[in-house]
């Protein structure tokens, strides 16, 4: 079924920023210190820079590194987020 409005209907999603919730501003606060940049660069360094899924190993493997690297994702998101609270 269509709207009856037809495109009419629909309106403009905004570009606004998320607002930062209580959790990523102590986010922002841990990681944006010197000691968190270091401590980030180096969760980065051996989760999301190093390769998923490896010939030969195991297919788990590849699952839980993936997991791993989310979490670091995870941070990195919510440190962006916290610039917006």
């Amino acid at each position: 079924m269509s709207s009856p409005d037809g495109w009419e209907g629909l309106t403009q999603a905004t570009s606004e920023a998320p607002k930062a919730a209580d959790i990523d501003i102590l986010y922002g606060k841990v990681f944006k210190s010197t000691e968190g940049q270091r401590v980030l660069s180096h969760l980065r360094s051996v989760t999301i820079e190093q390769p998923t899924w490896i010939p030969g190993e195991d297919a788990s493997f590849g699952y839980v590194r993936t997991g791993m690297a989310e979490m670091v994702r995870m941070i990195e998101k919510r440190i962006g987020r916290s610039n917006n609270g």
